[in-house]
């Protein structure tokens, strides 16, 4: 199946001269908060997702956006995917830092210094990047005709997500007409995201709702081949989607994310996959009875999907965060001072942000210690 992807090798990083001390440590013996991935939990759901595709038309090309960690997105291609997606310049230029030539930026690339930045990377590395707007156009393809590089473009759809992206196929035949032939730039496909439906809880209902939607992106697919223009890629779809418009006919990538290290409410839509991600917190203060405080607060663990859970404590409720740096949790057990626990974030993507490094265990002992390279690479 035509698509983004290239061919290329792919090996993991050397490790280096200077072992971690905390490498063959206790994790409840390590310092508080720090992040945490368990090693067999996350290489198992990278299988599992690289599983599902491995005979199905369409191939994974998972967001570098959840973890931001090269190790990660390295054992990612090595499970199978043709290539990286991610969400900010600044993320490619890590990732093809790092030795992965084959990149989409699901996002519109725009202002001078930013596209500047595009061209030149694009002379390294196969960039793919969306558009809705011929501006957007016009500036990339006079600065790739200056740097002498070429940038591949999706078109985006809105298919109900109300971001970016055309609304309409005559609009985005338009738009593709119109950007066909200028040079420094390719037209590469479509781009289209079901996000506003990843979170319908009713695995049948996201499948008809989010099929629904993907629908709306192939229509305007075959419009544009009806048309005369070739349309190589459809990319889109998510973790919590991938079984249902993963498979549509007509869509050729895949840009689930979440899948490698899982969160609580992921864990909720998704439960066939592990949750990889934790972190390690302690109580630190017991104010009353059953009460407790941990150390860790909105600084440390993304909320914006719900509150985080306790792990091995399912009916522990964490009512709220209470301030930047602390957690405090009602009707709790009989917690001690300093007891260590592993805290499950509702969102992994914005928690991974937060960290330099992921600790890595297996049978709860630390393994390996990954850097979070494009952690805080927001443009």
């Amino acid at each position: 199946m035509a698509g983004l992807s290239t061919s290329s090798s792919m090996s993991l990083p050397v490790e280096s001269d200077c072992k971690d001390a905390r490498i063959g440590q206790v994790i409840e013996e390590l310092d508080t908060p720090t992040l945490l991935l368990d090693r067999a939990a996350s290489d198992g759901n990278l299988a599992r997702m690289a599983g599902f595709f491995r005979d199905r038309p369409a191939k994974l090309r998972p967001h570098f956006k959840n973890h931001k960690c090269v190790t990660l997105a390295k054992r990612q291609m090595l499970a199978g995917a043709v290539g990286m997606t991610c969400a900010k310049l600044g993320e490619a230029e890590v990732l093809v830092d790092n030795g992965i030539r084959d990149v989409l930026i699901a996002n519109q690339v725009v202002g001078a210094a930013k596209v500047g930045r595009l061209v030149r990377l694009a002379k390294r590395a196969r960039i793919t990047v969306a558009v809705d707007h011929i501006d957007q156009v016009e500036a990339i393809s006079r600065a790739a005709v200056a740097a002498e590089s070429v940038v591949n473009l999706l078109i985006e759809v809105d298919i109900g997500m109300g971001r970016c992206g055309l609304t309409t196929g005559e609009a985005v035949l338009k738009l593709a007409t119109t950007l066909t032939g200028m040079p420094g730039v390719e037209f590469s496909g479509l781009q289209a995201y079901e996000g506003h439906l990843v979170n319908v809880v009713d695995r049948e209902q996201r499948r008809i709702q989010s099929r629904d939607a993907m629908q709306q992106a192939v229509e305007i697919r075959r419009l544009l081949e009806r048309s005369g223009i070739p349309v190589s890629c459809i990319s889109g779809c998510s973790s919590a989607t991938y079984d249902c418009t993963g498979i549509l006919d007509g869509v050729d990538e895949i840009q689930a994310g979440t899948y490698a290290t899982m969160d609580r409410q992921y864990f909720r839509l998704t439960p066939e996959f592990e949750v990889a991600l934790s972190i390690l917190v302690r109580v630190i203060s017991r104010p009353g009875p059953g009460k407790a405080v941990l150390d860790v607060g909105v600084k440390g663990a993304g909320a914006e999907f719900g509150v985080p859970g306790i792990r091995d404590y399912p009916d522990v409720v964490i009512p709220f965060f209470l301030a930047e740096e602390h957690v405090v949790m009602n009707q709790t057990p009989d917690w001690s001072i300093g007891q260590p626990l592993h805290m499950i974030p509702s969102h992994a993507c914005t928690t991974c942000n937060l960290y330099r490094e992921m600790v890595v265990h297996e049978n709860g002992v630390v393994v390996d210690v990954w850097p979070i390279e494009a952690s805080g690479r927001l443009s």
